[in-house]
């Protein structure tokens, strides 16, 4: 199951963001009966708020995002009009902001940052099951 959302660059359009992932859960469970965990639904929301926040804060324009499940991983892609690439940065306790992507790094199996024609693509994948997977675990 997916489902897709162009998101205005105004204020609200991270607590929409958040709003949609959630919506998007509640109707695979709704559709196909398939019960996503609420540590998932957590994670979903922390790393949908993540990537729209940098998306917003850094890139002019629209944000689109995708939003796929199957019966292993929740993905979530976040496009923005910015052609440079994020990249986490290292761990730093008294750095003051900036820790978006990290955070988006510790809670995900899997984090694809592609560069595209115009902007790039972020694609963050949360496992559905509560053992970690072995990327995450090295992490």
């Amino acid at each position: 199951m997916r489902a897709g959302y162009a998101l205005g660059g105004d204020d609200g359009c991270i607590a929409d963001a958040r709003h949609y992932a959630i919506a998007f859960l509640d109707q695979v469970y709704a559709s196909h009966h398939l019960l996503v965990p609420d540590r998932v639904r957590e994670l979903t929301q922390l790393v949908v708020s993540e990537l729209v926040t940098n998306a917003r804060k850094y890139a002019p324009g629209l944000v689109l995002m995708e939003m796929r499940i199957s019966a292993r991983v929740v993905e979530i892609v976040v496009w923005d009009s910015d052609p440079a690439m994020s990249a986490a940065r290292a761990a730093d306790p008294g750095r003051i902001g900036q820790h978006g992507l990290e955070i988006v790094k510790a809670v995900t199996e899997d984090l694809l940052i592609e560069q595209e024609p115009v902007g790039k693509r972020i694609t963050a994948r949360i496992a559905l099951s509560d053992a970690p997977s072995d990327a995450a675990a090295r992490r």
